[in-house]
């Protein structure tokens, strides 16, 4: 077996490094300190940059301006944004491209799609549902009237809806799950202010009798899932490149920092927390790449490629949090100054984390499938 990536991928992340390298943490007000949002917008100057650099059609193919490369390598260029905290809707606009491109009218994906690559378009996703904890489908009713669809209802916690041209809400008709691809400015659509943990300006979306063409409404089978596998997949990359951000700070940090004559890395207790934490990310490492694999491979396991997506859930959800906790802890009262970076990553790390859900969840779902797939 060969677990090394692909030249291509490689250069995928250096490309996105050379991008990512001028990014800092700072750049938007501290959200401990502020009683909104940190900002009205995404970083527009560093959208054109990842568009520049051909990153935003790094997943779609020649035909559409892309590189044609795999969720492999965008969940690589992911964990790199992640570790600046880039604040560019690049997660939720990769999966929504990827899933309109294997899925919708090639009348629509030849429309939308080289606009993304030159980064004319910001695409976002609906999908935390009515509360965050319910099927995002579920939340969005759909029914026809002759060639035209008819969507009402709400989703909540859309991030980036704000700045974003069109959002690609689930929703549910009598009989299946639809995606459609809402535009922000669209007769019916309203956007109420939410605010996420990190500081970020999210939406409640409500949506009254929004009409749309059949060309704007995703009716494949399996599309939304494809989508919210690869917003799973992402979500659980930036979790391990904000991680590994934070394991190395905390190493400087205690490598530098002497009680008593000597760094207090060289304690016993300081050394066995960051060794420990080091095992959480090499474990969110080794189950998110297979997650990503089958996602990207579609190859056959023992079980479905949601059992490797939950175990990636799994490992992410509580590692994460996990690596923030004592990174706060190994940093003493520094970890709480609002002038020195940490305490955002904890903010970023805890808003994944609720995306995420609650790791007993994912055990659960898991051992679902484990009941319906029984391993030989």
């Amino acid at each position: 077996m060969d677990f090394t990536f692909t030249e291509e991928q490689q250069a995928a992340v250096e490309a996105a490094k050379a991008v990512f390298t001028s990014v800092t943490p700072d750049a938007v007000p501290s959200p401990a300190l502020t009683p909104g949002a940190v900002s009205e917008d995404l970083d527009r100057s560093l959208w054109s940059r990842l568009a520049a650099a051909d990153l935003l059609g790094l997943v779609l193919p020649p035909e559409h301006g892309g590189a044609g490369l795999d969720p492999v390598a965008f969940c690589l260029v992911l964990r790199e944004s992640a570790r600046v905290l880039a604040r560019v809707p690049l997660l939720e606009t990769g999966a929504v491209a990827m899933t309109v491109d294997r899925y919708a009218d090639p009348s629509t994906a030849a429309a939308l799609l080289p606009r993304v690559c030159r980064g004319e378009l910001v695409l976002t996703a609906a999908s935390h549902g009515r509360t965050g904890h319910d099927p995002a489908d579920r939340a969005v009713t759909a029914h026809r009237d002759g060639t035209t669809w008819i969507l009402d209802g709400l989703q909540s916690t859309v991030p980036w809806a704000h700045g974003a041209d069109i959002v690609a809400v689930p929703a549910h008709t009598e009989d299946r799950t639809v995606l459609a691809l809402i535009p922000r400015t669209h007769e019916g659509v309203t956007l109420a202010e939410q605010y996420s943990t990190s500081g970020e300006l999210l939406a409640e979306l409500h949506l009254d009798a929004v009409r749309l063409d059949s060309t704007e409404v995703i009716d494949a089978e399996g599309a939304c899932e494809r989508l919210s596998e690869l917003l799973t997949t992402g979500t659980c990359a930036l979790a391990l490149g904000l991680g590994e951000a934070v394991l190395t700070m905390t190493s400087q940090y205690t490598g530098k920092r002497e009680q008593f004559g000597h760094p207090v890395a060289t304690f016993q207790a300081v050394a066995v927390q960051t060794a420990d934490r080091y095992i959480d990310l090499r474990a969110m490492e080794a189950t998110l790449w297979q997650a990503a694999w089958r996602v990207s491979t579609g190859a056959e396991g023992a079980l479905p490629a949601a059992g490797d997506i939950a175990v990636a859930k799994i490992w992410a959800s509580e590692g994460v949090r996990r690596v923030v906790q004592t990174a706060q802890h190994l940093h003493g009262g520094f970890g709480a100054d609002t002038d020195y970076p940490l305490h955002r990553y904890h903010a970023w790390a805890k808003q994944l984390e609720l995306s995420l859900g609650p790791a007993a969840a994912h055990e659960e779902a898991l051992g679902d499938l484990l009941a319906t797939h029984p391993l030989a």
